[in-house]
């Protein structure tokens, strides 16, 4: 009887033990699943009705938080920038933001510089966060991300002070040089060689408006409007042109070889202005009685054939740091020798815009002390209008030339005095 007695007993603790078991399990699933889940928007019953609606068109980062500053609803957006780990707000001055407006109600707004998630640069990703009262228990924090506009506005600012500072510099030197020229005006020799030093300064002011101006055309322009079939020859023709009188004073040669007959596709001023800045800045660079040489060359590539026209010169050379920074508006290898002979500092960075908006690229070797080559890569003339979708109107207005031979030279290297 006993016996049957404590078999009783035992099935009872058991029922009671399942019971309690199964009772835990259920909590267990109803709180697993009220967690939230790293969805866009995930639903939750307890938001005021609408919200999800607005917050999942919204652009900004949004999280909404309830009483125990537990996450209620989160975007992807959040989660890709770092916000949410864990069901949890992870930025502690965003959640005593959080905290401080559930108690008293007060929408605050603050700009904060995060780490960014995942990498090891030091780079800081700038967000503004928006905190206001959503109903009365839950909180709605709203991020968005600055990061690209301080960039933007760093440039911009970079730029402007660049420029201030470039116009600052003739303008200045003008106003002297006019009130030299007033103070010597019974001196004639002097008025002579201050009106000269007015000249310089008058040309490099007028060329640094000028390089603004094409800067300015390069990067807003589609060249494709203008484009028409250019020859290699012209261009190479135009530079060398372009720069006979600093050569000729310097006594640099400048001799042009290469493949002859090439055409590439695009605006013919713009390609000419890139090219004969890159022949410009060769001979401004370059020692007297040295050489410039500009070759014109045809290579295989995967969408058509390129046309490359390299500049090499016997100049200072440049660094490995200074590669890295050429390109950049008013960067100057060498900031003596370029206010010397007039430069501005935008050349190399017009070249690089307009070999950009043509489908191509320039390059640069340099050694220091040995010299440097520019290379512009551009598609050729066939290849580039194809991409272009063909203007129809330019189609027929080139004929075919043969095909050269490799390397055909050019009309005879020029030999300036």
């Amino acid at each position: 009887m006993d016996v049957n007695a404590a078999v009783a007993a035992a099935a009872a603790i058991a029922g009671v033990l399942t019971g309690v078991i199964a009772m835990l399990a259920f909590r267990w699933s109803e709180r697993d699943q009220k967690r939230p889940t790293r969805t866009s928007l995930h639903t939750d019953p307890v938001l005021p009705p609408g919200v999800d609606t607005v917050l999942s068109v919204l652009r900004s980062s949004a999280v909404v938080l309830d009483e125990a500053d537990a996450v209620v609803k989160a975007s992807s957006a959040a989660y890709a920038l770092g916000l949410v780990r864990g069901g949890k707000l992870s930025v502690d001055p965003m959640l005593k933001m959080a905290r401080d407006t559930r108690r008293d109600g007060e929408i605050r707004q603050v700009e904060l510089d995060l780490p960014r998630r995942g990498t090891g640069r030091g780079e800081a990703l700038a967000v503004s966060a928006r905190v206001a009262p959503l109903g009365s228990r839950l909180v709605l924090l709203l991020v968005e991300d600055l990061t690209e506009a301080r960039r933007i506005e760093a440039v911009r600012r970079d730029f402007v002070a660049n420029v201030s500072h470039e116009l600052k510099t003739p303008v200045g030197a003008l106003s002297l040089l006019s009130e030299a020229v007033m103070d010597a005006s019974d001196d004639p020799e002097a008025v002579e060689r201050f009106a000269g030093r007015m000249q310089i300064e008058a040309t490099r002011l007028t060329n640094l408006v000028q390089e603004l101006i094409d800067l300015s055309r390069v990067q807003n322009d589609d060249p494709l409007e203008d484009a028409e079939p250019v020859g290699v020859d012209e261009l190479v023709a135009e530079a060398i042109d372009r720069c006979r009188h600093q050569a000729g004073t310097k006594q640099i040669t400048m001799a042009a070889g290469g493949t002859a007959d090439l055409h590439v596709y695009g605006n013919r001023g713009q390609l000419a202005a890139a090219l004969g800045n890159l022949v410009e800045n060769a001979v401004n660079y370059s020692p007297a009685r040295t050489r410039v040489g500009i070759a014109a060359s045809r290579v295989a590539a995967p969408g058509g054939d390129h046309i490359e026209v390299a500049v090499t010169d016997q100049g200072i050379g440049i660094s490995e740091k200074d590669k890295e920074r050429v390109f950049e508006r008013f960067y100057r290898v060498d900031p003596a020798r370029s206010r010397a002979t007039g430069g501005t500092g935008l050349g190399l960075a017009i070249v690089k815009h307009v070999a950009a908006s043509h489908g191509g690229e320039v390059t640069v070797w340099s050694s220091e002390g040995q010299g440097s080559t520019f290379t512009l890569r551009l598609p050729e003339a066939g290849a580039a209008r194809d991409r272009a979708h063909q203007h129809p109107d330019l189609d027929d207005e080139v004929e075919e030339s043969p095909e050269p031979s490799p390397y055909e030279p050019l009309p005879a290297p020029e030999v300036l005095p």
